[in-house]
């Protein structure tokens, strides 16, 4: 039996899904939200909240061992990997509970099973106790997410071989680790485990670590993860040489030289890969490349009724990325006459290691290949006297502006905190704000914001403190 219509059928409950169930239902849609596993999606639950809380433990621990530097003695510094895994664990709990809470509240439907589409308005769902359920609905959101993508002689075992799941929750602390992949998910947990004490080695097949960070910004995040203890090889490929119960080697080749290293654990965090192989896309004649789903800047597929958010569908594969597109698909659903398409040069990258990285707009590489004729403003955490009383003094701002129109086009930043400063431009970028706009505004002091305003002097060389 076929349950009633619904206006909106979400399947996909991360934070591109359940965002679009909860804005759907403010604008007075009946919705369902199609589940199979936890409320929250990976982000939540495996993701951005887990490790941001292992992060902060690193950070909490990095800390105390510099103590003695802020004047205070310190007879202890013990490390509990138990307690780090269960406090991030809680972290993620509390949350999915508020999203659980806040669904209800907005009464939103939930079914927890393996959505499948049959038509572009119909799905089936694939209960755990086998049982099948079919509703209908006018329109279709798909926010299934990704899965790591694997490497074919890497098979990932949750032993030796790791995906992230099981480097957010270690039983030890690896006494080596080899990380496969320097984007952000490779960084963080290269810092990570550094913090806490692994050997840690990052392989990149790409010429620099970071790869979609300006080059500056990459370069300096390497120099200071390598003074940190962290070994890269990038330009590199691998093969594997041996693999034992607790240890495996690994024959790195680089420009026809060749090293073999070894650890107790890979982490495998090479990209990632849509989960579409149970939606039945074919079916409907739902576009498809490389794995995932074709949209517009409208999240729109090719098949009428049906939407696709999130991480099945093209870069960046970013939560916050996937949160507004779920709010543009619930009001262009809802009817809404003012929604406008996504901007993706408006999306900022965060990757949240020590130092953290952040950006959003154009690199300088990416600016002149355009054809921008441009100024550039850089300014150093060295000269910021919030930073040095922070004892947070590595990093650095850069801000790329359009010399003819003073238009801020991008802006890359380097250590404590920027993924939080970074906020600043994105609302210049999405006011189209210049940089005479941006020197006129005021800064707190003392604050490390006054590097922003650093940054911006620098570009039209009127910097004060450097």
């Amino acid at each position: 039996m076929v349950e009633k219509d619904f206006d909106v059928a979400i399947i996909g409950s991360g934070p591109g899904g359940y965002v679009a169930a909860i804005r759907a239902s403010q604008l007075g849609l009946n919705v369902v939200l199609v589940e199979k596993a936890e409320i929250g999606g990976v982000c939540l639950n495996w993701g951005c909240i887990p490790t941001k809380a292992l992060l902060r433990s690193a950070e909490v621990y990095e800390l105390v061992k510099r103590a003695k530097d802020f004047g205070i003695e310190t007879s202890s510094q013990t490390l509990n990997i138990d307690n780090i895994v269960g406090r991030s664990k809680k972290v993620a709990e509390k949350l999915s509970s508020g999203v659980k809470f806040l669904l209800a509240k907005n009464k939103v439907q939930i079914i927890k099973g393996t959505g499948s589409l049959l038509s572009n308005t119909e799905i089936v769902i694939q209960k755990d106790n086998g049982e099948n359920k079919e509703i209908s609905a006018r329109n279709i959101i798909i926010a299934t997410g990704a899965r790591p993508r694997e490497i074919s002689n890497l098979k990932v075992d949750g032993k030796i071989i790791w995906d992230y799941r099981h480097a957010l929750r270690p039983t030890e602390i690896p006494k080596k680790l080899i990380i496969i992949g320097s984007g952000a998910i490779g960084i963080e947990f290269a810092s990570f485990y550094n913090s806490m004490g692994s050997e840690v080695t990052v392989l990149e097949m790409l010429h620099r670590i970071l790869p979609t960070e300006d080059k500056d910004v990459s370069n300096f995040a390497k120099k200071s993860f390598e003074q940190r203890g962290i070994r890269f090889f990038v330009d590199s490929c691998f093969e594997v040489v041996k693999q034992e119960k607790s240890m495996i080697s690994l024959k790195i080749e680089k420009k026809g030289k060749k090293e073999i290293i070894s650890a107790n654990a890979i982490l495998v965090a090479a990209g990632i890969v849509g989960n579409l192989a149970t939606l039945g896309l074919e079916k409907i004649g739902v576009n498809t490349r490389s794995g995932m789903i074709l949209t517009n800047d409208f999240c729109k597929t090719n098949v009428a009724n049906i939407f696709a958010i999130g991480d099945i569908t093209s870069p960046p594969w970013l939560a916050h990325k996937a949160s507004h597109e779920g709010v543009m698909v619930a009001e262009i659903i809802a009817g809404q006459g003012d929604v406008r398409p996504l901007k993706r040069e408006h999306i900022p990258g965060c990757t949240y290691s020590n130092p953290q990285i952040a950006s959003v707009g154009l690199t300088e590489d990416k600016a002149l290949e355009l054809g921008y004729e441009i100024k550039v403003g850089t300014f150093p955490f060295l000269a910021n006297g919030k930073a040095l009383a922070m004892g947070e003094d590595e990093g650095f701002i850069k801000t790329i502006f359009d010399k003819d129109t003073g238009e801020l086009l991008g802006a890359h930043m380097v250590g404590s905190e920027v993924t939080e400063l970074i906020a600043t431009f994105l609302v210049g970028k999405e006011l189209e704000s210049t940089s005479e706009e941006f020197i006129n505004t005021i800064f707190p002091h003392p604050t490390m914001s006054e590097m922003l305003h650093e940054s911006v002097l620098s570009s039209e060389d009127k910097v004060i403190h450097l």
